[in-house]
């Protein structure tokens, strides 16, 4: 983590905020005038920047309106006498992140500088494309269509519709086409639009403005801004809700959009990749997608074939799965006996790569020894049960994206094969696999990683709760051992479907 800048012709300024900053193990970096930030931003960039207003020379709105015309969405904390509303006004118009108002209490300066730097934080883990690509690997007929695609749209900034079942690898072809476009420079940003509750999406997508609404305490920039001059990818896309639809239409059609809030419309040169698993003329025809929209993504669309129409692909695929994770896991990679690719190759994998990969990771936690037998594999497997479409069958599943980790209670089957003093399916199997998915996240710069794996974990567990007892919330909150104003508060926060009251 960078250091945070502190800007003050008064050097007792400088020292209180350098000493409270040091006790929260904080770096900082100190200078005298705005002049002398300005050479060190030549060379050198901070995670914060905390300034005076009034100095000589270069003043703080100086070196605001300097800085973010560089560096966009580096948070910038302005420091103003108690009395001079002006420069406050200026210092917002002006992009900063807070003000602090003197004399300021050195607790509370604190703790915004902490707001601002977890702010900066965020925007960096969205901002910075990863350095590699992931591999797309495929030899079959299909797959080398698929690669010839990217390879026609290499040059092009035209929007793309992928579509494909769950797990085929939508985003890592998003991905592809944006490293080998004109764009590759600049940021990639995906975005889940199922993921994310609907009366967030918005803010989500399209930033908001300080006091758009309770607990806006500053200006966030939203995903349209952070793809500024690169991609964004938009994940899920069928499953928008309709009157963001609208707005999203209005971004394509003139390239213009408003925070949340908002009056002054913000310029979007963002190339829209979009992906569904859905059939978006079905949407269409049922009025839950705009017509006028779909015709705006659907301009050039890229077919992803399932893993059953490329089944030769499956032993390259496991084979690069299973390095994979042994290097996550910092374990020796194991190896498949023919017997058991050729048994894998004949699976139906309804969940597709993704549910391969999570198949690979149980393999490296779970299966013992180092060559891997037919009898290795999860039993839900082996004894053919059937397995819910997009499902793979066993306790936890880990996507190869951004991530989800999806916990699934077991299987009859595997409860009563579950051998004397182990869990069904191996405890220490979905806690590895949920440390890989941790460590996994970490190692990408994602932060937030406790809040982010803490929704996953009880919007699953709320909605397995909600399906065992056919929507009951009551029912649901006394199997999980919760209130009833818990888990009705948990299914608005979560933005969980289906469920009623008794």
């Amino acid at each position: 983590m960078k250091p945070i800048w502190i800007v003050d012709d008064d050097a007792s300024i400088r020292w209180v905020l350098e000493k409270a900053l040091a006790r929260e193990n904080l770096a900082t970096r100190s200078f005298a005038s705005g002049r002398e930030a300005l050479t060190a931003f030549e060379t050198d960039t901070p995670q914060v920047l905390v300034s005076d207003i009034r100095m000589p020379g270069e003043s703080g709105l100086d070196l605001l309106a300097a800085v973010k015309e560089r560096h966009p969405g580096l948070p910038v904390i302005v420091i103003t006498a108690f009395s001079d509303l002006d420069s406050a006004v200026a210092s917002f118009q002006g992009g900063a992140f807070e003000y602090l108002a003197k004399p300021f209490d050195i607790d509370k300066a604190v703790a915004l500088i902490r707001r601002a730097l977890e702010e900066s934080l965020r925007e960096a883990s969205v901002d910075i494309a990863p350095s590699e690509t992931p591999e797309i690997l495929g030899q079959a007929p299909a797959m080398q269509e698929v690669f010839r695609a990217i390879g026609r749209l290499s040059q092009s900034n035209v929007t793309v519709l992928i579509t494909g079942e769950s797990g085929t690898g939508k985003e890592l072809v998003a991905r592809a086409l944006h490293k080998h476009s004109p764009r590759a420079q600049q940021p990639f940003i995906a975005l889940n639009t199922a993921a994310i509750p609907k009366d967030l999406l918005e803010s989500e997508l399209f930033g908001h403005e300080r006091g758009a609404f309770t607990g806006a305490q500053a200006m966030r920039r939203g995903r349209f801004e952070q793809a500024e001059n690169g991609t964004l990818f938009l994940d899920e896309i069928g499953d928008m809700p309709f009157d963001l639809q609208t707005r999203l239409l209005r971004v394509l059609s003139d390239g213009h959009f408003y925070r949340v809030g908002g009056h002054q419309p913000v310029k979007a040169n963002v190339r829209v990749i979009a992906a569904t698993h859905q059939n978006l003329e079905q949407r269409v025809r049922d009025g839950l997608f705009r017509e006028d929209l779909y015709h705006r993504l659907n301009v050039i669309r890229l077919r992803l074939p399932s893993l059953r129409e490329r089944r030769e692909d499956i032993p390259i695929l496991v084979r690069h799965f299973l390095v994979q994770s042994a290097r996550q896991l910092g374990v020796e990679t194991k190896r498949m006996s023919d017997d058991a690719l050729r048994f894998l190759t004949g699976l139906e994998l309804p969940g597709n790569v993704r549910q391969l990969e999570n198949l690979c990771n149980w393999i490296t936690v779970m299966a013992p020894g180092q060559t891997v037998e037919v009898k290795d594999l999860p039993r839900d497997l082996t004894q053919a049960q059937p397995m819910p479409a997009g499902g793979n069958g066993f306790a936890v599943g880990i996507s190869s994206g951004v991530g989800t980790v999806t916990l699934a209670p077991p299987s009859s089957s595997m409860a009563h094969h579950a051998e004397p003093g182990v869990l069904p399916n191996g405890a220490d199997g979905w806690i590895g696999l949920l440390e890989l998915q941790a460590a996994r996240m970490l190692s990408d710069g994602q932060v937030e990683v406790m809040d982010v794996l803490g929704r996953q974990f009880e919007s699953a567990l709320i909605r397995t709760a909600l399906k065992h007892t056919h929507g009951r919330k009551n029912d649901a909150a006394i199997r999980l051992g919760i209130g009833r104003n818990t888990i009705t508060r948990k299914i608005a926060e979560l933005g969980i479907d289906g469920a009623k009251d008794e």
